[in-house]
């Protein structure tokens, strides 16, 4: 048993076994596509967490970061509309159904109130803000992206979960109705209703709330309206699948990709900015969202730098970029929050 609630409880037993179906899953754990190390060869853990002890000022803002207070409960704009929260947490309302994804509410982003707090200004959403959610979409078991506090919150108002294999043990765990929980592997499909399919897809990360790692899967998501196509990304490095499932279900209207929490000591498991450009032009999206930055620091790059970079990136590869604050609506298809609102944070002495 997990030493506190938060750290959930992984598959085991007969539940961990039932997974040797997927083509994913050998020798007890899952795994990438292709041969995925967590850092480089050479680099030790030990110096790892020297550097995140003495974590550079710059890794979180000056000042409080701009944000509104949409009323979540008022999003009827005919097309699609997203809200983002900051980091990968977001809403997205389309052809009546609202769909909650990887919320991370509570201020932190870890087991423990006071490590990977959230940036000053970036919690104008609590739980009780969300609305009653039609799917809650988790994309893997990490603590920035899988938060027991807001799951405890929110569960009993939302209809149904989807998420990736094995996730569900810790949702089980926290008490959360068995019946609400579907989890796919890759490229499994269901209907959503209204029109709607979602597909989960390959990603190259890992899982792992404690140090018994993979033993849960890790998904991108696609989501397929009458109209309108998007791309939900979870957390993924570099690899081959953008251009496949680019190929197979591009173009997407919407992708919306990880830009942050690299290092160059971790190079596998999450994506350069620059990386993150290619991985929008493979998947044939329109249009790009970055995620995964603007609330946390998990890493070891100044706050801002995963925005400057895309930025810079996207204008060389004529790639067409939304950067809303948080709480901005993204209305699809109408003009598209494209202010460099970072540049605008001081100091507030």
């Amino acid at each position: 048993m997990a030493l506190l609630p938060a750290f959930g409880k992984a598959p085991s037993g007969d539940v961990l076994k039932a997974f040797s179906k997927s083509p994913n899953f050998r020798n007890g754990i899952f795994h990438n596509e292709h041969p995925t190390s967590m850092t480089l060869e050479g680099i030790s853990m030990l110096s790892l967490m020297g550097k995140f002890l003495s974590k550079p000022k710059d890794t979180s803002p000056p000042g409080p970061l701009p944000a509104l207070k949409t009323d979540l409960n008022a999003l009827d704009a005919g097309a699609p509309i997203l809200v983002w929260f900051g980091h990968s947490s977001y809403l997205l309302r389309i052809q009546g159904i609202t769909i909650l994804v990887d919320p991370v509410l509570s201020g932190h982003a870890s087991p423990f109130p006071f490590m990977a707090r959230s940036f000053s200004g970036t919690d104008p959403y609590r739980p009780e803000d969300m609305p009653p959610v039609d799917m809650l979409l988790l994309t893997h078991d990490h603590f920035d992206h899988l938060d027991y506090i807001t799951i405890r919150k929110i569960h009993k108002r939302c209809k149904m979960i989807c998420t990736s294999l094995g996730v569900g043990s810790h949702l089980r765990f926290w008490g959360v109705d068995p019946e609400k929980i579907r989890e796919l592997d890759w490229w499994e499909e269901i209907p959503l209703g209204e029109g709607l399919r979602l597909t989960a897809a390959p990603a190259r990360h890992f899982s792992g709330r404690s140090m018994a790692r993979f033993r849960t899967l890790w998904s991108s998501f696609i989501l397929r309206g009458r109209e309108y196509n998007l791309y939900l990304g979870g957390d993924s490095g570099y690899d081959d699948h953008f251009k496949r499932i680019g190929e197979q279900y591009g173009p997407f209207d919407l992708a919306l990709l990880e830009c942050g929490q690299y290092n160059l000591a971790w190079p596998r498991i999450h994506m350069m900015p620059e990386e993150t450009v290619q991985a929008a032009i493979d998947l044939k999206a329109k249009w790009m969202m970055p995620v995964h930055w603007g609330k946390f620091s998990i890493s070891l790059h100044p706050w801002d730098e995963p925005i400057r970079r895309v930025t810079l990136e996207a204008g060389k590869k004529k790639i067409s970029l939304t950067t809303p604050r948080i709480g901005e609506p993204v209305i699809l298809n109408q003009p598209y929050p494209q202010h460099a609102w970072w540049l605008e944070v001081k100091n507030p002495g």
